[in-house]
């Protein structure tokens, strides 16, 4: 246990009293009457938000919910990365890593951590326990902001199959949605001979033959198409300026709410009302861990290194180990099994009756009951 560093959850009161001057000083934009979210975040909401911040959320609280798991830091090809490590009662428990995404944290998982360590205790059985290893991506919230060039999705992959090799675990399961689906996805290429299987709730596939799909496959398709028109300028500018975007985004933290908060209302399976699926506190937990830590700059510069180097070998080599996928009705992408057949080994299907982007946020039920599922069949 040499290589790794204990670690706990804590920001210094300095950070916080400047935080709070700081709300105190927003200075909130204008809007056009009645056109609520239609240009972006509404002033109104976010006026409500920053005023529950700045007036009644309780960071510290906060940080205890997230240190009742076991932490540590270790450095790993130069970077140091920081993971929770919460090991099930149950000494048979399966080993899983459960990446996140942008704009997530390990915050995500708080709510499926006992589900899935201890699943006696929700109506399951100790049978489907899984050791669990939830790091935080290199150069995202409590891991260090990334230094170097071509942290993308290839050398995070390969710092998770590393991570696992220095806890002991020799077969292991791997989850995750949005860049974790990626990340994931990638472990099944370059990890395979480790991997029992892949769990992804947004699996990726270069786009195919329209042909012969099914209705329901086509208005997914246009769904997706909607939403590459509408959605995806965060994209363009974090996946080509994020140093110029972060100089805003950590200089002001209603800036930095504003443009987290508008993905998740538009991102989950929420009808417009963000709050009836992620809470405030949720939300701005999860705000928090980027502004504190001030790692938003970093979590963008992993969009510029991707569309810059390209490096995603499972859109190129195919995952054959057993994978399982969780398909979501709000996800932002999905993609016909067909073309999906063409990069994943898919052994385990749900369509889900609820949910969005982020799957173990918003129904943790829903996705603690499909990655055990999934996971039974390559135990």
């Amino acid at each position: 246990m040499s290589d790794f560093t204990p670690f706990a959850v804590h920001f210094d009161d300095a950070i916080l009293e400047d935080l709070h001057r700081r709300l105190e000083a927003t200075r909130f934009p204008d809007q056009i009457p009645d056109s609520g979210w239609d240009y972006g975040t509404d002033t109104a909401y976010l006026r409500e938000l920053v005023g529950y911040w700045r007036e009644h959320f309780d960071w510290r609280a906060q940080e205890g919910r997230i240190n009742r798991m076991p932490q540590w830091t270790t450095l790993i090809d130069g970077q140091r990365i920081h993971f929770a490590h919460v090991r099930s009662p149950h000494v048979q428990a399966m080993p899983l890593l459960l990446l996140h995404g942008w704009p997530g944290s390990i915050v995500e998982f708080l709510k499926v951590v006992e589900p899935l360590t201890e699943p006696e205790k929700h109506g399951g059985t100790a049978a489907d326990a899984f050791h669990l290893v939830v790091p935080s991506l290199p150069g995202y919230g409590f891991s260090e902001v990334t230094r170097t060039r071509q942290w993308d999705v290839m050398r995070m992959a390969e710092a998770f199959a590393e991570l696992m090799r220095r806890l002991g675990y020799q077969r292991y399961g791997a989850q995750g949605g949005d860049w974790g689906a990626l990340i994931t996805s990638t472990l099944g290429v370059l990890d395979a001979t480790h991997l029992a299987g892949i769990h992804v709730n947004m699996p990726y596939a270069i786009p195919g033959d329209r042909d012969g799909l099914s209705e329901r496959e086509q208005a997914d398709l246009a769904d997706f198409d909607r939403f590459q028109n509408d959605e995806t300028g965060y994209q363009r500018i974090q996946g080509s300026k994020p140093q110029t975007l972060g100089v805003a985004l950590n200089d002001s933290p209603a800036g930095l709410a504003a443009w987290i908060v508008e993905k998740l209302r538009t991102w989950t399976d929420c009808g417009g009302e963000v709050e009836t699926v992620v809470s405030k506190d949720e939300i701005l937990t999860n705000v928090m861990v980027y502004w504190a830590s001030q790692t938003i700059t970093s979590s963008m510069r992993l969009y510029y290194e991707v569309f810059k180097g390209g490096r995603v070998p499972f859109l190129f080599q195919k995952v054959e180990v057993p994978t399982g996928i969780a398909r979501f009705p709000k996800e932002i992408a999905r993609f016909p099994r067909r073309w999906l057949e063409g990069h994943y080994h898919i052994t385990h299907w749900t369509d889900m009756p609820r949910g969005g982007h982020f799957a173990a946020l918003e129904q943790p039920e829903l996705f603690a009951a499909d990655v055990q599922a999934f996971f039974r069949t390559v135990r």
